[in-house]
């Protein structure tokens, strides 16, 4: 796989280091067990696949490389690059203006923007509409695109769809920035409708079975801005496949996915499969199917909590913090500086959306944590969370001896 070159600075050689390790002993991928850092008073489980993904990477690397290359020039991103608050901000403090947050709310008018200037698509991509309107000011975007690839094969499953007159039906957040454009482009070639979990999963289904689809989609989903212009459940939703936001649970979509095939099956017992459903597995991201895959495999050993490591903004990461919450406590935070003591930390709550104050490390040793990160966390992050809560045992053992330990495990 290509290797791309960011920045020194959100790298870890620790973090390298173990994942190589790790990579040597199993190229294939196929043993997703978890990582031991045993430090004497602290064991750490790290989990085989977490951080940056390729998408992710190949992102930071153009932007990087844009700005290097056009030193004279207004440089805009439409949103935030990824959902890393360190990241953005590095980006920013660099010179490069975002035109819009993460809802779509405007910071600058495209008034200010000319043929001059640069904008960079991020790595969630962007709507139809927007790629229209820069074309129209006269700026290049296929040079300054950094959508993830696996964001575009959604894409062009989407349109593939759409000219066999299937409706896309779209498992991600409605308000998104990926979610939107994979809205956009499948909307382009025919009809999407957006659920966001197995729940709008079944009052779609329940709308598929109605006598009168249109008035139950009204019903269940009139509220709700989540289908093309010019969608009729009636007349669009006879055949259909299914795509996903690219960060969402991949077994979740797996299930949504398996959970219409059959609502279609039990609909039109005198067709074949392929005339109600479109086999759509080849779409699933596998960096966000290897964490998640790797996360489960995690969760399996015993321990006293869990440390997700991630942007709060980001939907891969909540979705990591959803599953240890099942199983643990676990505390989900941006940065090493949220553990404010051995005893206290300050991490984010999904629910209520806000930092709260919690208890932190157990009074007991060895204390035993999982750990993990988001696609779009940067390594160096993860270390620095690591040393944090080292730091708060004397008589820790030293990391190269620990990274020594781990390679005899996996190699022997």
């Amino acid at each position: 796989m290509r290797k791309f070159d960011i920045p020194d600075k959100y790298r870890s050689s620790v973090i390298s280091d173990i994942k190589q390790i790790r990579k040597k002993a199993n190229p294939r991928k196929s043993d997703f067990s978890p990582t031991e850092l045993d430090f004497g008073p602290v064991k750490f489980y790290a989990a085989r696949h977490f951080g940056f993904c390729f998408g992710v990477e190949n992102a930071i690397e153009t932007a990087y490389k844009i700005m290097d290359e056009n030193p004279d020039k207004s440089i805009y991103l439409l949103s935030e690059m990824i959902h890393n608050p360190r990241v953005n901000q590095d980006l920013q403090d660099m010179g490069i203006q975002f035109i819009q947050d993460t809802k779509g709310n405007p910071y600058r008018s495209w008034d200010e923007i000319t043929s001059d200037d640069i904008v960079i698509i991020p790595a969630f991509g962007a709507t139809i509409e927007t790629e229209e309107l820069l074309r129209d000011k006269g700026i290049p975007i296929e040079k300054y695109d950094t959508t993830c690839p696996f964001v575009g094969r959604v894409w062009k499953r989407s349109k593939s769809l759409g000219e066999n007159e299937y409706t896309v039906i779209i498992h991600g957040k409605i308000d998104h920035e990926e979610t939107k454009a994979t809205f956009s482009h499948a909307a382009e070639a025919g009809h999407a409708v957006v659920v966001q979990n197995m729940e709008e999963a079944r009052l779609l289904a329940e709308v598929i079975k109605s006598e009168d689809p249109d008035a139950s989609f009204k019903q269940h989903f009139g509220h709700l801005n989540n289908c093309s212009a010019g969608f009729v459940a009636s007349k669009h939703l006879k055949r259909v496949g299914v795509v996903n936001q690219t960060t969402m649970l991949a077994t979740e979509t797996r299930a949504i996915a398996e959970f219409f095939k059959q609502t279609m099956a039990g609909k039109y017992t005198d067709l074949s499969t392929k005339d109600y459903f479109a086999d759509t597995r080849d779409t699933l991201c596998y960096a966000t199917s290897d964490n998640q895959d790797s996360l489960h495999e995690l969760l399996k050993i015993p321990a006293d909590l869990a440390i997700v490591v991630g942007g709060y903004k980001s939907a891969n990461t909540t979705h990591l913090v959803e599953l240890c919450e099942e199983i643990l406590p676990t505390f989900f935070i941006s940065s090493a500086e949220k553990i404010q003591g051995k005893e206290e930390i300050l991490r984010f709550d999904r629910i209520s959306g806000k930092e709260v104050i919690s208890p932190f490390l157990p009074a007991k040793e060895p204390v035993s944590v999982l750990i993990t990160s988001g696609a779009s966390c940067p390594d160096a992050v993860v270390e620095e969370v690591l040393q944090k809560v080292l730091s708060y045992y004397p008589e820790t053992k030293d990391v190269k001896v620990v990274i020594e330990q781990v390679e005899q495990t996996v190699t022997a």
